[in-house]
């Protein structure tokens, strides 16, 4: 078999890699992350402002308009599990 020694190139090969991938992902961490997810929520507010413009109809200032809930007459029968009878031990 054969074996290899470290050497002091090596050891500093390998500290000057972890050094780099730190300020890499630092800089990624500072500039690059930020900016993506401000674009990520300016993509989702337009995509929600869409939704919403598209939900309300438009009406002028001033008018009143009554929102009805098609929902609201009709219960549904809530099921809060089998009732079981029980005695009390003495």
């Amino acid at each position: 078999m054969i074996y290899h020694e470290a050497s002091i190139q090596g050891l500093f090969r390998v500290i000057l890699i972890i050094v780099l991938i730190y300020y890499v992902f630092k800089l990624l961490g500072r500039y690059v992350f930020p900016y993506l997810l401000k674009n990520y929520i300016n993509k989702q507010q337009k995509k929600y402002g869409q939704y919403q413009q598209q939900d309300e109809p438009q009406h002028k200032e001033g008018e009143v308009y009554i929102k009805k809930n098609p929902n609201k007459g009709k219960q549904k029968d809530i099921d809060d599990g089998e009732y079981v009878d029980y005695e009390e031990v003495e």
